[in-house]
C-alpha cells in the first residue's frame, strides 16, 4: 500500500529510532565480544586510527556511491540505483530511513567505521587485513585523483603555451 502524502512528509523518526538502537546494540555486542576473547579496544594505535580513517572513507564512497553496491542500494532508492547519486524512497518508514543511510557516505560512514574497528579487534587478523586494503584503495582514489589534476594542468599550460 503506497505511503500517504503525510508520510511522506513526515520524517520516519521510529525509524530512525530503530537503526540508532541497532547500531548502539552492536557495538555493546562488538565490546562484549572484545571482552569475551581478550581483546581490548584501546590497544590501538595512532596508525591503526589513521588507517581506519582511510579504509572508512573508502569504505563509505563505495557503499553510498559505487556501482558494484548499488544491489544494495536498490530496494531503497528511487529511480534504480546504479548512478551513485540516488535519492531514498520517500516512503515514511524503515524503507526510507535505510534508504537515507545508505546514499549518505557520512552516514554510512559511521557504520563502515564500527564495522571495520569492531573486525580489527574482534579478529585482528582478518580486520587489518580488509582495513588495510580499503585504506589503500582509498589512497589509491586519491593518487589517481591528483594524477587527473596534474595531467589536465600540465595539458591546459602546453595548449596556452602553444596558443601564444
Amino acid at each position: 500500500m503506497p505511503a500517504t502524502d503525510e508520510a511522506r512528509r513526515t520524517p520516519p523518526y521510529s525509524a530512525y529510532a530503530t537503526i540508532l538502537a541497532v547500531f548502539a546494540g552492536g557495538l555493546a555486542v562488538a565490546g562484549g565480544l572484545a571482552r569475551l576473547v581478550g581483546r581490548d579496544p584501546g590497544e590501538g594505535t595512532t596508525l591503526d586510527f589513521v588507517v581506519l580513517g582511510a579504509a572508512t572513507f573508502k569504505a563509505a564512497r563505495t557503499l553510498a556511491n559505487d556501482e558494484v553496491t548499488s544491489f544494495l542500494r536498490e530496494p531503497f532508492v528511487q529511480a534504480g540505483a546504479h548512478t551513485g547519486d540516488e535519492q531514498p524512497k520517500e516512503t515514511g518508514d524503515l524503507r526510507q530511513a535505510i534508504g537515507e543511510l545508505l546514499t549518505c557516505s557520512r552516514c554510512v560512514g559511521t557504520w563502515a567505521a564500527a564495522g571495520l574497528a569492531t573486525a580489527q579487534v574482534v579478529g585482528p587478523r582478518g580486520g587489518r587485513i580488509l582495513t588495510w586494503t580499503l585504506a589503500a584503495g582509498g589512497a589509491n582514489d586519491f593518487l589517481q585523483a591528483a594524477f587527473a589534476a596534474l595531467t589536465n594542468k600540465s595539458n591546459e599550460i602546453e595548449q596556452r603555451i602553444r596558443a601564444t
